[in-house]
């Protein structure tokens, strides 16, 4: 059960102090799109995105995003941000996190992966020995995939809770 549990839960990326990244010696930070820095397919980021990418960058921290996406919904939207991408990432399989560490040159324990669903962002992340970070998705997706996974996620996250003591 310990691959599907995060490192730790925030309700939105903007509610993750940069002192977080500080406390784990992060040194890159490797962000999901939909519903992590936007709703689902949506070409624009949050409220308050932009701001938190900025200050993140500011104190030095290396940012990428890390999607399944296709490069034509990622790389559009890594430009507005000013950030480098990595798309068709097959999370939760290792080879896209592999290659955020790989780029940075930095090992799986100094790299943090942030996203918002628990069998591909925070499974891929913790098989890859990286910080894992869940936040909540700004929309529920409608498609009966989405659906069932987020269904299937309720027990574990019920399970982080209890252990973790966090509501």
């Amino acid at each position: 059960m310990a691959v599907f549990q995060p490192t730790e839960i925030f309700k939105h990326i903007t509610d993750i102090p940069l002192s977080f990244f500080v406390e784990h010696d992060i040194k890159a930070v490797i962000l999901d799109v939909d519903n992590t820095l936007t709703s689902h397919n949506n070409p624009v980021p949050a409220e308050g995105v932009l701001q938190w990418l900025k200050q993140l960058k500011n104190c030095g921290f290396e940012v990428a995003i890390l999607s399944n996406n296709s490069r034509k919904r990622v790389a559009p939207f890594a430009k507005k941000l000013g950030l480098d991408y990595v798309s068709r990432a097959c999370k939760p399989l290792t080879f896209g996190v592999t290659r955020a560490c790989k780029k940075y040159s930095l090992p799986p324990q100094q790299v943090a992966l942030i996203g918002d669903q628990i069998f591909t962002d925070i499974m891929g992340g913790n098989l890859k020995g990286v910080c894992t970070v869940l936040v909540e998705p700004y929309e529920l997706e409608q498609g009966w995939f989405f659906r069932l996974k987020r269904k299937l996620e309720k027990p574990v996250l019920r399970k982080y809770r209890r252990l973790s003591g966090k509501p």
